[in-house]
């Protein structure tokens, strides 16, 4: 049984980093559930510090995956409109069975949002909806490191207990 859980846990891990660049797959969750699938083996000793941390970390870093793009259209000047235009092409980008749906929907609807805003002024859609895709990237940059973290600190316990694990 605590090959079956290693084998899951190491399978959820690379789901977790494939899932920072495949929006997807889960990403951050998954590398979380990677680590608890490592815990639940006997041969490794529960630590609810390692465990209670990184899910407080993993609830954190969700939120904010959702917050930074939109954040990032108001940085570069986007109104409200493009803060919600910026929302529902994520959500649209997420279904829309497109390629790279996910980094396009923010962008287009930050840009959709600000046109509706100010139909004349070009020049602050576009900043906006800029804003919104370095919000989008950076938010998977964050993503992408706390999930390979994760792999490290999943990797040290497997290093650390090897003996009893194999």
């Amino acid at each position: 049984m605590d090959t079956l859980l290693l084998i899951l846990g190491f399978v959820c891990m690379v789901i977790g980093i494939l899932g920072s660049f495949i929006p997807v797959l889960p990403a951050l969750s998954a590398s979380w559930v990677g680590l608890l699938l490592l815990y639940l083996t006997k041969a490794v000793e529960n630590n609810y510090w390692v465990l209670g941390i990184t899910f407080v970390l993993m609830i954190v870093i969700t939120v904010l995956d959702y917050v930074i793009p939109a954040k990032g259209t108001k940085k570069f000047g986007g109104s409200s409109y493009g803060i919600w235009g910026t929302n529902i092409g994520l959500i649209v980008g997420i279904l829309a069975p497109i390629p790279f749906g996910i980094i396009i929907g923010p962008f287009v609807g930050a840009l959709i949002g600000e046109l509706m805003y100010d139909s004349k002024n070009h020049q602050r859609a576009l900043k906006a909806a800029t804003g919104s895709l370095l919000g989008f990237l950076a938010s998977s940059f964050v993503n992408f490191l706390f999930c390979i973290i994760y792999f490290g600190i999943f990797l040290t316990i497997v290093w650390q207990n090897r003996i009893l694990l194999f």
